[in-house]
């Protein structure tokens, strides 16, 4: 097996990772074939733009006010029984959803219902599950790697199910898409069910919004973490909601059916994965400020150029770039916030994230969908662009003077201070004896 495969899999050693992952791979195509089917049959009830981003906002905002709740709650509470809770609920709102769908008695208010649930799930679901990440591996030293083999796997699922998710609308209609997607669940179920996980460390218990405010205290007090959550949110806020307007795209900008959502959807998709697996075959954390700084601007710049596409293979070679760089970008700040956070703050420092990645988007997208109605999805995507390559400036400015500023988080947590630089492999990061 060559040597760089290995590496970019090294990972995958850990018995319950690779539990896990199987498990979640089968449960995010069904799940990306969700989306994909929801977005077109709100568009095929409604052909309203702005609708589409209200759907994407009910699905997606509550995720920001759940998520420093839940952080804090995984601060305290079992990682591993939140995770199997979210994934038993969120059986529920599929299995409800694809009921109403093949009932043919389904409305809007409906699919809003349900994405407010789906929201409410999630934003306890992705701080959870990325605290307990650790867990599952043993040890910090494969973290990393962790964290991108999760964005590839995350990115695959996303290449294959709105592909066949677009496929199956054309031939049988949205309802079996949803049906298959209430399925895919019984998958990571039973993935966490064959896990062998150590008995959890007890946690030191407060009032959870006592325990909420140390975790803000905590990010604002670190310029590194303060910062990279700053543009995260960002760029999630003014960038990432095109993805929100690709039923318009695919049906009037480009004059396709399900058939060319379902193909734009997978072509950022598989951008996302190429990056993702970049990311995995990296031995160090050397230059991670620089990728996320000039990511970030690439990302605006594709999405620029994409917004003034008329032709299908072009506009999906130009969502390769932007999935790409967009997942270069969110998976290297979360290597980078996971590196440096102290374990007791872990649970609500990625609630952070999620609020700056998951919870901002849907505003972005509420905002881009009723921007769409007045001017068009193209200038809208082409507003949210301009203003990621803003953010790119702003970072390439910033950045360098971070690099000293993390050497001394390294030095309270005991870890070798050089590798807040970047100058030390990712496995060499051991605490001093």
């Amino acid at each position: 097996m060559p040597a760089r495969f290995r590496l970019a899999f090294r990972a995958l050693r850990h018995r319950d990772l690779r539990l896990f992952y199987s498990g979640q791979a089968v449960s995010l195509v069904g799940t990306w074939m969700q989306q994909v089917a929801m977005s077109w049959l709100v568009y095929r009830l409604t052909g309203s733009a702005l609708l589409l981003g209200v759907i994407s906002f009910a699905s997606q905002f509550p995720s920001f006010l759940m998520a420093p709740f839940a952080g804090a709650l995984a601060d305290r509470w079992s990682r591993y029984r939140m995770v199997v809770a979210t994934q038993i609920l969120s059986m529920v709102q599929a299995t409800v959803l694809a009921t109403l769908v093949m009932t043919d008695v389904v409305a809007v208010w409906h699919l809003v219902v349900l994405a407010v649930m789906m929201g409410l799930i999630n934003g306890v679901d992705v701080p959870a599950r990325q605290a307990l990440m650790i867990r599952l591996i043993g040890s910090s030293d494969d973290l990393p790697n962790a964290i991108a083999l999760n964005s590839s796997m995350f990115n695959a699922a996303r290449l294959v199910g709105p592909a066949f998710g677009g496929l199956l609308i054309g031939i049988v209609g949205e309802g079996p898409v949803f049906v298959i997607n209430a399925l895919s669940y019984a998958g990571v179920l039973w993935a966490l069910a064959m896990l062998r996980l150590p008995r959890e460390p007890g946690r030191p218990a407060g009032a959870v919004l006592q325990t909420i405010a140390e975790g803000f205290r905590y990010a604002l007090g670190s310029p590194p973490i303060r910062d990279l959550l700053v543009l995260l949110s960002l760029v999630s806020l003014i960038g990432i909601p095109y993805v929100v307007l690709f039923p318009v795209f695919a049906a009037d900008v480009l004059g396709g059916d399900a058939r060319t959502l379902g193909l734009l959807t997978s072509s950022a998709g598989a951008g996302s994965l190429i990056g993702a697996l970049a990311l995995a075959s990296r031995s160090t954390v050397r230059g991670l400020g620089r990728i996320i700084a000039w990511g970030t601007g690439l990302f605006g710049l594709s999405l620029v150029t994409f917004a003034f596409s008329r032709h299908l293979l072009l506009s999906c070679a130009l969502l390769v770039l932007s999935g790409c760089s967009m997942i270069v970008v969110s998976a290297s700040i979360n290597t980078v916030l996971q590196t440096i956070v102290k374990e007791e703050m872990r649970g609500r420092i990625m609630a952070l994230y999620t609020m700056a990645f998951v919870g901002t988007t849907p505003i972005g997208g509420l905002v881009g969908g009723a921007i769409a109605n007045r001017v068009g999805a193209p200038a809208a995507v082409v507003m949210g662009g301009l203003g990621c390559m803003g953010v790119s400036a702003w970072a390439v400015w910033r950045f360098p003077a971070l690099r000293d500023l993390i050497r001394p988080i390294y030095a309270e947590l005991g870890i070798i201070p050089e590798v807040a630089t970047g100058l030390q492999s990712v496995s060499e990061m051991r605490p001093r004896a």
